[in-house]
């Protein structure tokens, strides 16, 4: 069984290349996106791997600038020649399950969000970009209407959707109106230990972007001065998030990795205020056995219990401060064995098992029609 997996980009190691790199090892082959970062992928896994990028690569700035080309995605990913494949396995949020295959081919699609920006967050997106009039604005909503218009027609060149949550699921069946099987995606929780002892300070980790709403959670615990907060992260809206501190906030910037899970273990909780379509982030807290106060809407619904969490619904400060005071509340109540436990379920293994046993049962299916 030759097969080829499609990726949209890798310009960065972040939660949809930890999924491309388990997809890769259960089925090693050559990996076709738009476009790579040497200098991000350097000493990873995919180092060693064979990438074949696309003309998106060799354009001006496309190191940093490879969004600006987002007219030519469609094109890009449909120059991948993919003829001399059995199974093309596309891990896609934006163009990678448009590639081009045949009817003796069976094409998965492992769907981390259908292309958010020319979709359900089309006029958020324009807003927050000052698109909404004059020539850009034009320009831009013509190129998300073409976007949109090529990304249904390319529907039904997936055979099967596989969904990284049960929120993708119908988020799936919304725009394309296909159902799609969950298979969440891989957590490295072995990394993170257990730490039953917990110190008395909150903490959040992100990249400092508008939608993490980290400034949300910075807003909040400025106005509940008695409690510390730890910020690890760093991003554009770094310096505008640190003006909003207050002193009982401290902003750490970027950490190294085993520094970000120290104070994951030892925090009291973990605050996260974003609507995710899966959210790693909470996952690994509570791998270290920290509970989570979390925004109850997207996947952290689905990664997050009553008995390993709490719960606010609106992206307000007001509603931090609320789940804040019922956790403080509750805070007796929470087990870290049973965190633990909860957080077990999104393991590596469990995703390689679970991939492995979906490939080949529609593998199989795909060879008796023949």
């Amino acid at each position: 069984m030759k097969t080829a997996i499609v990726h949209d980009w890798i310009p960065l190691m972040g939660g949809a290349e930890k999924v491309l790199e388990e997809i890769h090892r259960s089925y090693p082959g050559n990996i076709y996106t738009l476009m790579k970062n040497e200098d991000a992928i350097k000493g990873t896994y995919f180092s060693n791997c064979t990438i074949n990028t696309s003309f998106i690569q060799r354009l001006p700035f496309s190191k940093n600038k490879y969004r600006s080309y987002l007219p030519l995605f469609p094109m890009a990913v449909e120059q991948f020649n993919l003829t001399g494949y059995d199974l093309v396995i596309s891990s896609s949020y934006a163009v990678a399950k448009g590639a081009l295959t045949n009817s003796n081919q069976l094409h998965i699609c492992y769907c981390h969000s259908p292309i958010r920006y020319a979709w359900d967050l089309y006029h958020q997106y324009l807003e927050e970009a000052n698109l909404k009039k004059g020539i850009k604005g034009i320009i831009a909503k013509s190129v998300l209407h073409y976007i949109r218009l090529w990304d249904a027609s390319t529907i039904n060149r997936v055979d099967h959707f596989i969904a990284n949550s049960n929120y993708i699921a119908r988020r799936i069946k919304k725009v394309y109106n296909r159902e799609a099987t969950v298979i969440y995606p891989p957590v490295d929780v072995d990394n993170f230990s257990l730490c039953v002892n917990k110190e008395d300070f909150y903490m959040t980790a992100s990249r400092m972007v508008s939608y993490k709403r980290i400034d949300l959670i910075v807003e909040a615990f400025s106005k509940m001065p008695d409690k510390k907060l730890i910020v690890i992260g760093e991003g554009p809206d770094f310096n505008k998030i640190k003006a909003k501190a207050g002193n009982n906030i401290i902003m750490l910037g970027y950490q190294p990795y085993d520094v970000l899970k120290d104070h994951m273990q030892r925090a009291k909780a973990f605050v996260f205020a974003a609507e995710e379509d899966f959210g790693i982030t909470p996952v690994e807290a509570q791998a270290c056995g920290t509970p989570v106060i979390a925004f109850g809407k997207g996947g952290t619904l689905e990664t997050v219990k009553l008995e390993t969490g709490v719960f606010f619904y609106s992206q307000e400060c007001d509603s931090i401060i609320k789940a804040v005071d019922e956790f403080e509340s509750r805070a007796h109540i929470f087990d870290s064995y049973v965190i633990r436990a909860n957080a077990e379920r999104f393991s590596r293994q469990n995703f390689v098992a679970n991939f492995k046993s979906f490939i080949k049962s529609k593998y199989d299916e795909f060879i008796q029609q023949d």
